[in-house]
């Protein structure tokens, strides 16, 4: 099963919006700074840096060949397909596992995405229109019946509600030839640690040597 990933495109496209800045900005430092300035400029840089690997890059949701992973800024969460219970959505994505949850960090629905996607489902429940018509033929563009189910099975659900039956209908179909149900597990995501500690050794040699 070739892995899926789920997550927030705009967040990934800006946050490699920002790596390419920070990237030109780091060689400019390195060329052309002086200390203690390039320090202190290029600690923020490193600050802001790992707070968007950490926020925007790095947080997913991988359907995998064992279960599903949950890449949330700092942790690593794996549920076993056995072992997903429900996958709820509200304005997070959290799947339920026993007594245990764990909450998506993205992707997220928020409350104008929400408001879309009822305007979507309000326009999909009334498709007939009073549209434009000339000498008695109907102007508006005609729709296949297969774009028209397409349109009625996204209407008024959101990208959160789309990954959710995704997981669903995955976990429902991998759970069926799992033999053991296994447990939810989570751990520290070394890439987030290492972003982070790189930072303070910026923030901190900045101190001393400001």
């Amino acid at each position: 099963m070739k892995p899926q990933v789920f997550r927030s495109k705009i967040a990934w496209f800006l946050g490699w919006v920002w790596m390419a800045f920070a990237g030109f900005n780091a060689v400019d430092l390195i060329l052309n700074g002086r200390i203690p300035t390039a320090l202190v400029a290029g600690a923020v840089l490193g600050v802001l840096t790992a707070a968007v690997f950490v926020g925007c890059l790095r947080p997913a949701i991988v359907a995998g060949e064992d279960g599903v992973l949950v890449r949330n800024p700092l942790r690593n969460i794996l549920v076993p397909w056995k072992a997903v219970d429900a996958v709820r959505v509200s304005h997070t994505i959290a799947i339920e596992s026993g007594e245990q949850s764990v909450r998506c960090w993205t992707p997220q629905a928020s409350a104008r995405e929400r408001a879309r996607a009822a305007r979507r489902g309000a326009a999909a429940a009334s498709p007939t229109s009073t549209g434009p018509k000339a000498r008695g033929f109907d102007l508006q563009p005609k729709v296949s019946k297969a774009e028209q189910a397409a349109l009625s099975a996204m209407a008024g659900r959101t990208h959160a509600d789309w990954v959710a039956q995704q997981l669903t209908e995955t976990a429902e179909r991998r759970a069926r030839l799992a033999t053991e149900r296994g447990t939810m597990t989570s751990t520290w995501s070394p890439t987030a640690l290492a972003a982070i500690a790189a930072a303070l050794i910026l923030v901190i040699a900045a101190l001393i040597f400001s």
